[in-house]
């Protein structure tokens, strides 16, 4: 990681490049990132800087052995962090990997912002066939460990040896930073959560995000899943989370509108006493991890465009229980919760517009 993050400061003269001199009390306290060029960019910004060693102290450690490296921060619900975070996992360097690799930016993304959804040619199209099969194969893997007693840790471990042995490289690994192979969401965690040492519990639901890059095109599907013996009012909320995803994608096929997506889903969740998170969107794959059309699930959005043939795109609904649809993110600033502590699931798939309809590429 030393090698590829860019310098912290922000009024960095020499570009941001790739740094190595990394701050002593952030290593020394768990926090990932704090790298600098040199001593005149980390001294630049000492008084900033210093702010987020109050809030990555960390607690005296609890019987295992972890902490919570976040111990002043309000915790919305019962999910806490269980640091430290195991070192980043080696993808062997046989395998090909997607730009942001080397310094946690998407440059291939940002180059074409702003630009229209891509039309696949039929030989794109195959390759995408191929890498949503492949991460399907390793997300019914991870989902198979999932029980009491085992870490999002372990968990990570699972889909990053069973990616690799495919020879593919975990789509989420360093992208724009994040330091895991998988996103695993437990409880009131909306999405985005880091594999630590917590340990799932008997009652918890856990949504696990699975992204392969595969011979130059990424595929990605999540789904939620009950931890041992769960509640029924959290068994409901995964079924009509379930239920969202799988309406909305009867609505796609050549001719649909991006907006109506939003149209379909909300109204099941609200009938069902939940609410849609606004903040993150379904979003355009291919070569690209995320690109155009950007599709929101709530209705009276404003999403521009309409479906055609050799699209392929995520839909993924996050629903909340309850009327509230904010989010708001632990300092790892990655990991986004409900703000009522209430739990959250999410389910998504692969799609490719048909000349006829719609083909799930993850089923």
């Amino acid at each position: 990681m030393s090698s590829t993050t860019p310098c912290q400061s922000s009024s960095c003269p020499n570009g941001n490049p790739p740094s190595r001199l990394e701050c002593p009390t952030c290593n020394k306290i768990g926090i990932r990132g704090s790298f600098f060029c040199g001593q005149e960019c980390f001294k630049a910004g000492w008084k900033i800087h210093k702010i987020i060693h109050s809030l990555g102290k960390p607690a005296a450690n609890n019987a295992d052995g972890t902490y919570n490296p976040f111990p002043n921060y309000g915790f919305t619900g019962s999910v806490y962090p269980a640091y430290p975070l195991s070192p980043t996992r080696q993808v062997p360097e046989h395998i090909p990997r997607p730009d942001y690799t080397a310094d946690g930016i998407p440059k291939s993304e940002l180059r074409i912002a702003g630009q229209p959804p891509r039309i696949l040619s039929l030989e794109e199209q195959e390759k995408m066939r191929t890498v949503c099969r492949l991460s399907r194969e390793v997300l019914d893997i991870a989902a198979s460990h999932v029980r009491p007693g085992i870490t999002t840790d372990e968990i990570d471990e699972v889909v990053h040896n069973e990616t690799i042995k495919r020879n593919a490289y975990p789509s989420p690994l360093k992208y724009r930073n994040f330091p895991k192979s998988v996103c695993t969401s437990v409880n009131e965690v909306i999405c985005h959560g880091i594999p630590d040492k917590r340990k799932l519990r008997d009652g918890d639901i856990v949504n696990i995000d699975v992204s392969l890059y595969y011979e130059g095109y990424h595929g990605d599907l999540n789904e939620t899943y009950p931890v041992g013996n769960v509640d029924e009012e959290s068994l409901k909320l995964i079924r009509t989370t379930r239920d969202c995803l799988d309406e909305a994608i009867k609505l796609c096929k050549p001719g649909a509108l991006f907006r109506d997506i939003g149209k379909v889903i909300e109204p099941i969740a609200r009938a069902n006493g939940c609410a849609v998170v606004r903040t993150y969107t379904g979003h355009g794959i291919n070569d690209l991890f995320h690109t155009a059309p950007n599709i929101p699930h709530y209705a009276k959005n404003k999403a521009v465009g309409t479906m055609k043939a050799g699209m392929v795109f995520t839909i993924e609904p996050m629903i909340n229980l309850g009327h509230l649809s904010g989010d708001v993110h632990w300092p790892d600033n990655w990991t986004a919760t409900t703000t009522d502590g209430k739990r959250s699931a999410q389910f998504e798939d692969t799609l490719l517009i048909t000349e006829t309809g719609v083909d799930i590429l993850t089923r």
